[in-house]
């Protein structure tokens, strides 16, 4: 997949490590807002691993406030020029405003990620503007009220890829083209717990769509309801869950822990390939 002027091989899963740069992120606020901060902690994130790094100037935690484009744009493009400048990183930028997506894509960015699958408006025109690849993910309601009560009237994998499908295909007649779009069922995102673990159980439904998979499940609340761990203890069960999530198809695993991620993928990639040649580093590593 092109990615500006990276290219991003996905015939095997690949690690995305996730930079937030906003005081109120549910896992990691506050740590990353200066960029010089920000791009430590991206430069040991690809050491370890990571072949993209997701920055994000929005919390999108269940509860969040909403914020202006220019606020988000005054967090995220420090940043972004400088991992493109000093890093010569695949950045990849987690919003949904119009304004950022243009400004990322001039200062070098290589990737957008869409929680809102380019439904805001002028965000759909911006994206295919860019030229860059997009993941496009499926969310019931809005941060501010997606994890009251949320429902459906299907089984949830289902709902997911007809969301899914049908966000593709709007996107594709806008002259976004398919080669460009990548999908996240989006897990936590108006979704119970039930919902999230049928969601991974069932997850090989939207290979029917045909498209990479995305998948962001690290420290997220429903490891903590399950295994009753905070936060800075979900480690084992976002492993686990990534491992499961490789089996199923996932292509790009989003994550806060990068290298422990990298090491479970790649052993469950080499079990899912056994007998088939692997991509080895210098190292000869996965």
């Amino acid at each position: 997949m092109r990615c500006g002027r990276h290219r991003l091989d996905l015939s095997f899963p690949r690690v995305m490590g996730i930079l937030n740069v906003t005081p109120d992120s549910f896992s990691d606020g506050g740590r990353h807002i200066a960029p010089e901060d920000a791009l430590r902690h991206a430069e040991q994130m690809l050491a370890e691993g990571a072949a993209i790094i997701d920055v994000g100037g929005e919390s999108t935690r269940p509860g969040a406030a909403p914020l202006s484009e220019q606020q988000e744009l005054d967090r995220v493009a420090p940043v972004v020029e400088a991992l493109v400048r000093e890093l010569d990183a695949l950045v990849s930028v987690d919003t949904s405003s119009p304004l950022v997506m243009r400004e990322a894509s001039a200062l070098g960015a290589g990737m957008l990620n869409d929680v809102r699958a380019l439904e805001r408006e002028g965000a759909l025109m911006a994206a295919i503007g860019s030229g860059l690849p997009v993941c496009l993910m499926h969310r019931q309601g809005e941060p501010q009220d997606m994890q009251q009560s949320p429902a459906y009237d299907q089984p949830v994998e289902q709902a997911v890829t007809e969301y899914l499908a049908q966000r593709v295909a709007e996107c594709e007649a806008a002259g976004l083209e398919r080669s460009r779009m990548l999908l996240d069922p989006g897990f936590g995102f108006g979704k119970t717990v039930e919902h999230n673990l049928r969601l991974l159980k069932y997850m090989r439904a939207l290979e029917a769509l045909k498209l990479p998979l995305l998948v962001g499940m690290s420290r997220k609340s429903m490891i903590g309801k399950v295994l009753g761990r905070p936060v800075e203890e979900r480690l084992a069960g976002g492993l686990a869950l990534s491992a499961m999530a490789v089996e199923r198809g996932a292509r790009i695993l989003r994550v806060h822990d990068v290298g422990p991620t990298v090491d479970a993928v790649n052993m469950a990639w080499a079990v899912l390939q056994e007998g088939c040649e692997m991509p080895m580093n210098e190292e000869g590593q996965l």
